[in-house]
């Protein structure tokens, strides 16, 4: 019989509980990755006005254009993002959040929430178990 436990289901077998996926691990790692939040943060600042990828750039430091323009792109593949081309002199590009990925910001703010509350009890546990480890 499967359940559910957080929103994510399970069978109780013999050999203890079995967890379903919930969503292909490449999706997963996508939305867990740190560029793929800030680009998504950044977007959400005004959900409604598209931004320009200098934009975008200039309010996520250490962010090489390279990994911006993958971040932007996959995120464009995923449904997330919209890329509005225009053919001027010189050429303009503008991102914003789709109705789906605006759908996204609640999650994000609940886990960014949850973050903030606990990094640094995180970051004291890894040098305790750091510091343990190396004795």
């Amino acid at each position: 019989m499967e359940k559910l436990i957080h929103g994510r289901p399970y069978t109780e077998t013999k050999k203890g509980p079995v967890f379903t996926p919930c969503a292909p691990n490449n999706i997963l790692a996508r939305l867990g990755d740190k560029w793929t939040i800030l680009v998504v943060s950044i977007l959400a600042l005004e959900p409604e006005r598209p931004l320009r990828f200098s934009e975008i750039r200039n309010g996520i430091p250490k962010i090489s254009q390279r990994m911006l323009t993958l971040t932007l792109r996959n995120l464009q593949r995923d449904g997330l993002v919209l890329r509005h081309y225009f053919a001027e002199v010189p050429p303009r590009v503008e991102y914003q959040l789709t109705p789906m990925g605006r759908t996204m910001l609640p999650a994000l703010e609940g886990f960014t929430d949850w973050i903030r509350d606990n990094w640094q009890e995180i970051e004291q546990s890894r040098q305790r178990f750091d510091a343990a480890a190396g004795s």
